[in-house]
């Protein structure tokens, strides 16, 4: 895996909308935030672009995204939301342009497909992390900044992780390749020409929002059926916020513990990345993890993201 340079004070990061249109009120809260983190937020009138249900045409979207890989004044770039529509982006996206560029991609949700593509398509290393709607814009309701900024910015592991909340479902320990992002759009992404292909020995990191338990049983019943959560050697789950039945019973956590009670190594869940009920944490996608459950469950991030 290809690692980014580390972000750097001053640096400019380039805003790209792959998926949903936003508000202004969003936009600008979150370009806010990344000046007072010490970034310059470059972006052009195309960002406000709308089509429909998502932010201008495909082709609009993508040449965003062409454009701040080719500009060398910019260091990275950040999406604004998820929603949809970055699957319609991916067909346009050349894979030798993003392997030349090798920049720092912050996102997740309807972004997982772009994180996807960089990662088990072009051997980047890619971040599941905050965007501007939602998160960078609520500021530290809306997301950790401490591990935004050890990710993308040291050149060091993040080490260990072991937010409040975080439970054991299934004992041991375990290591491989973090990969992985919103399961619904890793299993949208099977049977296409980008499909979620992660090494034998991952640890797969799965998150969602919404999704009520049978919605749950049936991906995680897919994934299992694919062949891909036997490759994996460890698995951690999100917080699946909004994902509990609107009567209280099945909950998500329960519904997890049955689906995941056959798998063979340790299994943790509750990790606050992507759709959380509170701070988001950011994740290196690509870098060597290892997961260990038991009295005191963790994730262990042992490979900087970038150099």
């Amino acid at each position: 895996m290809r690692k980014p340079r580390a972000l750097a004070q001053g640096d400019r990061l380039a805003i790209v909308a792959p998926a949903s249109p936003f508000t202004r009120e969003e936009f600008d809260s979150g370009v806010q935030e990344i000046r007072r983190l010490g970034f310059v937020p470059v972006y052009d009138d195309s960002v406000f672009a709308r089509q429909r249900y998502v932010a201008g045409s495909a082709q609009i979207r993508a040449a965003a995204i062409h454009a701040a890989w080719r500009d060398p004044s910019v260091a990275g770039l950040i999406g604004v939301r998820g929603g949809y529509g970055s699957a319609q982006v991916l067909p346009l996206l050349d894979r030798d342009e993003a392997r030349r560029a090798c920049k720092p991609f912050i996102g997740y949700s309807d972004l997982t497909s772009v994180l996807t593509f960089l990662t088990t398509g072009c051997d980047l290393v890619a971040f599941h992390g905050p965007m501007l709607a939602g998160r960078l814009g609520r500021g530290a309701e809306g997301y950790d900044e401490d591990s935004f900024i050890r990710a993308l910015c040291r050149n060091e592991p993040l080490g260990e992780l072991t937010p409040p909340g975080l439970e054991a479902l299934e004992p041991g320990e375990a290591s491989g390749v973090l990969l992985g992002g919103t399961l619904t759009q890793l299993l949208a992404s099977l049977g296409t020409p980008y499909a979620f292909a992660p090494p034998a020995g991952y640890v797969l990191f799965l998150e969602d929002v919404g999704e009520r338990p049978y919605r749950l049983d049936r991906m995680v019943t897919q994934l299992k059926q694919t062949g891909l959560l036997a490759s994996a050697s460890a698995v951690v789950i999100g917080e699946l916020p909004k994902c509990d039945e609107p009567s209280g019973d099945p909950t998500a956590r329960a519904v997890m513990a049955d689906l995941f009670a056959d798998f063979p190594g340790p299994v943790l869940i509750g990790f606050p990345s992507g759709h959380t009920a509170g701070a988001a944490m950011t994740l290196p996608f690509g870098v060597h993890a290892r997961v260990v459950s038991g009295p005191r469950p963790r994730l262990v991030i042992e490979e900087s993201a970038v150099q």
